[in-house]
């Protein structure tokens, strides 16, 4: 018997997908008594007038049902005398193309249909390339729908040149092209006698047969900790899944990314100790000493990982908001979650034409190759040498929804040459001669909130006590470093990033610093906190409601944004997101400015403590 066979049906809306999989159970008689009993039954009130609907095997959602589609991921197991399958029928329409994705990501083979009496649509295109993308290297697309064309040789032909047109843009190496009727069986499971002209195999002998495991060359082991193991004082274990390669007793390995090494101790498959283990297996491994790892690090031997903060990536964007550069997000590779900035959008690709858009933002469901930073370094792989370690997902950070998923192309030079010079004057030398915790006092808010006065007046205050400060206000700010930053999206994200690091900077000179800026985003705020860090970040959220902020308007700003003048207005025609845990909270309408520095004093007192 070949071995287990992971493959996926996409394509476009209605081009039978479910249908193909469900009488391909049927006629290989792969269903249970009741299965096949519920089947007719339930068919008598579908949509083929009685006769029996083969996609309701796996579309068992009531709203799939309802309305003939599929929406969620159906995965159904089977086993023919020639081998077992894992099949993940995957969506059609557009607005669940996240969905298709996700089937994609786990499969070694996809099956594409295409309707033969409309030819290859955009769709089609779409999931080949997605396909393409998660690095699937088998294809077979099925012309679904012969019967409805009669079974013409000609129209098939032409169809098949198309695919051909495709595989070669796409580059796709193991291509085959199927004709089939997933309603009436020609060619699922046996030989049509409708196409005598066609005199290959059947989808599903080709299925049976095909082989794709690939001899790749030897790898080192590889294995991302999942988590760290002590039950006890006695024993410390780190568990993960082998991506690669094999681990024995006695073994010297590395720890990626602090590159410390130790002897592997023992191992554990399950409860019982063994002597090696390979790819594929969860271990928990115990080394000789006491050395740092945590979730995310890798151990290694004999690889050649890559250790970096910045790589370019090929990427499917899948949520409902656009993508701009600058945005902040958490990506998750291999075991670690980091916080992570795309940088910059290199190019979009024309789904239909292959064609590099130059582009500044991008829509739901589209591809494109993007420069990508991280808060830290993290250990990886170009998706080419090394799937497991090579593929990505961006998670928003306030939503906590995956925005993302994509592969890792390769590093970016600067990142590897690049390194942070450690100061013999540190920020706690610095610190202690101005005899003060650093700490940034974060203020957010609406326009005509009071945040510049209430910094102002702080910052009088903490002068009157001897302390060091620094004030950041955002005018002041605009007008010098980031006079070259509009107001869109792109550029108040761009701007808040580097009031942090200027903060930073100054906590790090030992300075106390007061900003006072909209700072709209929750994501950037988030983003300014582990910049400055967690320790020294102070968010005061000044909650003037907007009707007595629009009352106070001194600039005439909320008068040009009611009149349209000033797009991107926060509160008028841009959102302000509240914060969610602010340290704490400040309304000017309903407290002086003198009690209102009374309760940052306060509260700042019980920061630095």
């Amino acid at each position: 018997m070949n071995g287990l066979l992971k493959f996926i049906t996409c394509g476009s809306v209605d081009d039978g997908k479910s249908t193909l999989i469900g009488h391909m159970l049927y006629d290989a008689k792969l269903l249970f008594t009741d299965q096949e009993k519920a089947l007719e039954l339930d068919s008598k009130v579908g949509s083929r007038e009685g006769m029996i609907d083969y996609s309701l095997l796996l579309d068992g959602l009531m709203a799939e049902r309802e309305q003939g589609i599929t929406i969620d991921v159906a995965y159904r197991y089977f086993t023919t005398e020639h081998r077992s399958f894992i099949v993940a029928d995957t969506p059609g329409h557009e607005e669940y193309t996240r969905n298709m994705a996700v089937g994609a990501s786990f499969a070694d083979l996809a099956v594409i249909l295409i309707d033969a009496s409309q030819g290859i649509l955009l769709q089609t295109k779409r999931h080949a390339r997605i396909c393409a993308l998660m690095g699937i290297r088998y294809f077979v697309f099925a012309v679904n729908k012969m019967d409805l064309i009669h079974y013409e040789e000609l129209q098939f032909r032409k169809i098949e040149k198309e695919i051909k047109k495709l595989a070669i843009d796409l580059d796709l190496q193991n291509v085959e092209v199927i004709p089939v009727s997933a309603t009436e069986g020609d060619n699922v499971t046996l030989k049509s006698p409708n196409m005598p002209w066609y005199t290959k195999a059947s989808l599903l002998e080709y299925l049976e047969n095909i082989n794709v495991e690939e001899n790749e060359p030897e790898r080192g082991f590889v294995m991302p900790v999942q988590r760290v193991c002590r039950p006890n004082h006695m024993f410390r274990g780190f568990q993960g899944e082998i991506a690669s390669g094999a681990v024995s007793v006695g073994d010297v390995i590395t720890v990626l990314p602090s590159r410390e090494t130790a002897e592997v101790q023992k191992i554990l498959y399950t409860d019982k100790s063994v002597q090696d283990a390979h790819k594929g297996q969860p271990v928990t491994i115990q080394l000789n000493r006491e050395i740092d790892v945590s979730r995310g690090s890798v151990l290694v031997k004999n690889s050649t990982l890559i250790v970096s903060n910045m790589f370019t990536v090929s990427l499917l964007w899948m949520d409902d908001s656009e993508l701009i550069q600058g945005k902040n997000f958490l990506l998750k590779v291999g075991t670690k979650t980091i916080p992570a900035t795309v940088m910059s959008i290199k190019y979009k690709v024309d789904v239909h034409s292959g064609e590099h858009l130059a582009v500044k933002k991008l829509a739901k469901n589209e591809i494109a190759v993007c420069d990508i930073a991280l808060a830290d370094q993290v250990v990886y792989d170009t998706f080419q040498k090394n799937k497991e370690m090579g593929n990505f997902v961006l998670i928003d950070r306030v939503t906590n929804m995956t925005s993302a998923c994509g592969v890792i192309e390769h590093s970016l030079r600067r990142s590897e040459n690049l390194t942070w010079q450690k100061l013999d004057i540190t920020r706690e030398v610095r610190a202690q001669k101005l005899g003060q915790k650093p700490v940034t006092i974060w203020f957010t808010g609406l326009s005509g909130s009071g945040k510049s006065t209430l910094a102002n007046e702080l910052e009088k205050v903490l002068t009157l006590q001897g302390k060091h400060t620094m004030l950041l206000d955002g005018d002041n700010i605009r007008m010098g470093l980031n006079q070259d930053l509009g107001f869109d999206e792109k550029g108040r994200i761009e701007n808040i990033r580097r009031i942090a690091e200027v903060a930073k900077l100054m906590n790090d000179a030992g300075l106390i610093v007061l900003t006072a800026f909209i700072s709209p985003y929750e994501s950037d705020r988030e983003k300014a906190r582990e910049i400055i860090g967690t320790e020294n970040f102070m968010e005061v959220y000044v909650c003037t409601p907007l009707e007595v902020c629009e009352k106070r308007d001194v600039k005439g700003l909320y008068k040009k944004a009611r009149d349209g003048k000033i797009p991107n207005f926060t509160g008028v025609s841009s959102p302000y997101e509240v914060p969610r845990n602010p340290s704490l909270v400040v309304d000017t309408s309903e407290v002086s400015i003198e009690q209102a520095v009374e309760a940052v004093m306060h509260k700042l007192d019980e920061f630095m403590v």
